[in-house]
């Protein structure tokens, strides 16, 4: 399906005129084959406020939107449309608007694909909204005939998708905020929570299973049990505390101060965040893709994830993920770490806060 082009007329008018001016949140938009307006006021938005504006639209426009991602540049929210319509409804609410080839229904086709035809371990897919497709990343291990069939599908969806080499492999960080420990591995806690008016805390599933008990040092009294553990498909996990360890709403920035967590927010593709773990502490980065599918292999496959640049490394794992005040995600796997980079992967907070019945306290 091709997308419904703005007539050549305007695009011509519009190319003219894209040579333009950016200032006082005032820009020329482009939209790939043109424009049909040759200036519109573009809202100056925080990525939170950028993130909510993308779910309303998404919301509201149904398919018309095909994805969206902020732009930390401008600090625009910019929308991917396939028709007029939905490109005059997206400058309306002070977005910008930029039509592309492939629509939302068109990529989760993509992705089915490999879903059904490229289940390899080492492999993760999600969907790009500043290329318009979906990235298909091959770990090193990825090799051989399995490299070989991985191509050919990516090659037969056309300019859906596109396939792109890592250096590192693919793993859950399990050796994860501050440290928490059970059974001699190690990971971190994510936020703490309250569920049923009790305190708890949220962390990766991979970490443990249901009824393990966490401890806040190595070998140390139990400060709380584990009262549920999804992985795979998912990655997070409920700890109910027992005792009266202090449980406040903020993540450590490992340099003598905290940031105080209100809320949980989602993420946004081109959002900066920062994520906190026990093994290299804080950094931060952007989020790179939504609805990520990774294969951790041994039948690993956690899907819905954010993908990110953020580096971490093992016993960062169920770690904080955030952005300013709001609870982004939980630290899962990744490729690489805090020396060379690589991808790192992150189990939203909101699905997990929905799916537990808990929110941020």
């Amino acid at each position: 399906m091709k997308h419904r082009r703005i007539p050549k007329r305007r695009a011509a008018a519009a190319g003219g005129a894209a040579a333009a001016l950016v200032a006082a949140g005032v820009t020329f938009q482009t939209a790939n084959a043109g424009e049909d307006r040759p200036a519109v006021t573009v809202r100056t938005l925080s990525a939170s406020a950028a993130g909510n504006l993308a779910s309303t639209l998404s919301g509201s426009l149904g398919g018309g939107v095909a994805g969206a991602y902020y732009d930390a540049g401008t600090k625009a929210l910019v929308v991917n449309v396939v028709d007029d319509a939905a490109a005059d409804a997206v400058r309306e609410a002070g977005g910008r608007a930029r039509v592309v080839e492939n629509s939302l229904a068109e990529l989760r086709a993509a992705r089915q694909t490999l879903s059904d035809r490229a289940t390899i371990p080492g492999t993760s897919w999600a969907g790009d909204p500043v290329t318009n497709k979906v990235v298909v990343t091959a770990d090193r291990t990825v090799g051989g005939a399995d490299l070989v069939k991985l191509q050919e599908v990516v090659e037969s969806l056309g300019e859906k998708a596109e396939l792109r080499r890592t250096a590192g492999e693919f793993k859950p960080f399990a050796a994860g905020g501050d440290a928490i420990h059970s059974g001699g591995g190690r990971c971190s806690l994510g936020f703490n929570v309250v569920k049923d008016g009790a305190p708890h805390f949220i962390t990766a599933g991979h970490c443990g299973g249901t009824g393990s008990e966490w401890s806040d040092s190595a070998g140390g009294a139990a400060i709380g049990s584990m009262l549920d553990s999804r992985f795979p498909e998912d990655d997070f996990a409920l700890v109910k505390y027992s005792g009266d360890t202090a449980q406040p709403s903020e993540v450590n920035l490992y340099d003598g101060g905290t940031q105080q967590i209100t809320r949980a927010g989602d993420a946004t593709v081109g959002m900066r965040v920062t994520r906190s773990g026990s093994t290299t502490r804080v950094h931060d980065g952007e989020v790179t893709g939504l609805d990520a599918t990774v294969n951790y292999g041994d039948g690993r496959i956690v899907n819905g994830l954010i993908q990110t640049n953020v580096c971490a490394e093992p016993g960062d794992s169920g770690g904080s993920l955030f952005a300013e005040d709001a609870a982004t995600g939980l630290t899962s796997g990744g490729s690489g770490d805090c020396s060379a980079g690589g991808e790192t992967f992150f189990q939203p907070v909101t699905e997990a806060l929905r799916v537990l019945g808990a929110e941020i306290g």
